[in-house]
Order: C-alpha cells, then structure tokens, then sequence
C-alpha cells in the first residue's frame, strides 16, 4: 500500500512539473509572437509628413529608430556574410564588397539613431540615456523583423526618403547629406 501511495505522489509531482513547464514555454511563445506596443506617441512629437512614405503621420523619433534598426540589422547581416566569405568559403572579393556595405550600414544606422535620439530630446525634453532608451526598443524590434539581406535591403528603400524629408524638416537634427543618398543596394 505504501509503494502505491509512494507512485502516486510521484506521478502527481511529474504531472504538476509537466503542466507548469508547459505553462511558462506557452506564455514565453506567447511574449515571442505578440509584438510589443510601439511607445505611445506624444502630442509633443514632430510628426512625419512626407506624401506616398509609409511614415506620414508617425512621430519623426519612431520612423527615425526604425530605419536605424533595419540599417543595424543589415550591418550584421552584411558583417556575417563578410565572415563566410573570408573564413568559411574563401573569396576575397566578396569579404571586401560585405565588408564596404557593412561599414556603410553601420555608419547609416548611426545617422539615424542620432537622429532619433535628437527629436526625442528637443520634442519631450528627455535626457540623452532616456531618449536611447526610449528608441532602442523600437529599433531592437523592427531590425528583429527582418531575417535575410534581400529582406532588410527591401526595407530600407523608403529610409532615405524619410532622412530627406527630415533634412528639409529639421536640418539641424538630420544633418548628414550622404543618408539621403541611401545606402548601395545588392549588386552595386
């Protein structure tokens, strides 16, 4: 009787750890598939109004974190394929053509988070640690999103439209001319 008392504990204990592991991998892909809220828009926010942009009407500060994050993700892309390209399959040719396009998404991406950075501090008033922090989530989760070269590469064509607009906007917060010229797309 006590050997039957004795599986029966431990069943349940087994039962009870499988439930509450199949708990907590059901809520974390919940927290996976569901995207985060965007951070609430302020009336304070400039707002993007360039016709036929997929950001008209979006406060400068969220369009301005989401190219930069595309453009963050398309260095590491790009840097990844400049590893393979020099360790894994040996071509010197492409490391160098990954490597150039790696150095100018990263410099890209930096225009743009600066620039994201810039309106978050003259439009709210944040400090320069709660303006990174305020667009770096929005960046994380749009560069996130996109999982191949060609994919980030599409995503970015209406970028330098967008940096454009700001610069006639608000020279002084997008201040370097090459964004606009956008970055060389694959086969250039």
């Amino acid at each position: 009787m006590r050997s039957i008392g004795k599986a029966v504990v431990i069943l349940l204990a087994v039962i009870i750890m499988a439930t509450t592991a199949d708990a907590q991998s059901r809520r974390k892909r919940e927290r996976e598939q569901a995207p985060p809220a965007a951070a609430p828009s302020d009336k304070r926010d400039r707002l993007v109004a360039a016709p036929g942009s997929p950001f008209t009407g979006h406060p400068y500060w969220q369009a301005m974190a989401q190219c930069g994050g595309i453009y963050f993700k398309l260095n590491t892309l790009y840097s990844t394929a400049a590893i393979q390209a020099k360790v894994v399959k040996p071509d010197a040719a492409a490391n160098a053509q990954f490597t150039k396009k790696s150095d100018a998404a990263r410099r890209t991406a930096t225009a743009f988070f600066e620039a994201a950075e810039r309106f978050l501090i003259a439009d709210r008033g944040l400090a320069r640690d709660d303006a990174i922090m305020t667009y770096d989530a929005r960046a994380t989760v749009e560069g996130d999103r996109h999982k191949t070269i060609d994919a980030a590469e599409q995503a970015t064509k209406p970028c330098p439209a967008l940096y454009q607009a700001c610069r006639q906007a608000s020279p002084k917060i997008c201040s370097d001319p090459a964004v606009s010229a956008g970055l060389p797309q694959s086969g250039s």
